[in-house]
């Protein structure tokens, strides 16, 4: 049975993400910062976890154990409001959470687990990102603080890509458009939006069919390359 661990389970894509796995037949670890909601009824291990803490971090990965890990899914990430976001109210408290959770925190776990998924005989890592990441896509500025975490993360699992392809680890940079949830204030008022249950099923498509060769590159989630 191949393994797989989701991080942000308790909610949105990363918890859709989840049951489609659990469905596909892996033996998932689903973690989140709360083991309760959303993410209590999934049938699958369950593991707290804060991805902003080296010792939740150290801790998760020891209760994993020696085991394979086949897929890794950094999916937890933040958006802080956009009032709270832009040029003229923009804080270094607001900035070092929005890089914690969505920078950091997948890079600091994706080391943690690395030794395990080396042990994989096809491991897969992938980070969710956002278009707003892309410099040559910016033409509306604006969400300093998630727009610059989600640049830097495309850097860092892009160098992932290039330190790890030896080694067989393809590394997939996600797109999920726009999706339904709280943190996007439900997609109000925008026709693209989609509910997260189809952003995953189409971000699995676009995980699931990318090898060596297109490690380290951004995709959208209806399977196009994204500019950096």
């Amino acid at each position: 049975m191949p393994t797989a661990v989701v991080t942000g389970a308790n909610s949105g894509i990363g918890h859709a993400f989840a049951e489609i796995l659990i469905r596909e037949g892996y033996d998932v670890t689903a973690a989140d910062l709360h083991v309760n909601g959303k993410l209590a009824s999934l049938q699958c291990d369950k593991a707290q976890l804060d991805v902003t803490s080296p010792d939740s971090i150290a801790s998760f990965a020891s209760s994993y154990g020696d085991g394979p890990i086949d897929l890794l899914l950094n999916i937890a990430g933040i958006m802080a409001p956009k009032e709270k976001d832009a040029l003229y109210t923009v804080s270094l408290a607001t900035l070092t959470q929005t890089f914690s959770v969505n920078t950091f925190g997948p890079l600091l776990l994706t080391q943690a687990l690395l030794p395990n998924l080396l042990k994989s005989d096809s491991p897969k890592v992938g980070v969710m990102s956002s278009r707003v990441g892309s410099i040559a896509d910016n033409s509306s500025g604006g969400s300093y603080a998630y727009r610059a975490s989600k640049t830097a993360a495309n850097s860092v699992f892009k160098n992932l890509a290039v330190d790890l392809r030896d080694k067989g680890v393809v590394v997939v940079i996600m797109h999920p458009g726009i999706v339904k949830t709280p943190m996007t204030a439900m997609g109000e008022g925008i026709a693209e939006a989609v509910w997260p249950e189809e952003a995953a099923e189409k971000l699995w498509g676009v995980v699931r069919g990318k090898g060596l060769e297109d490690s380290g590159r951004f995709w959208h989630r209806e399977g196009f390359e994204l500019p950096w």
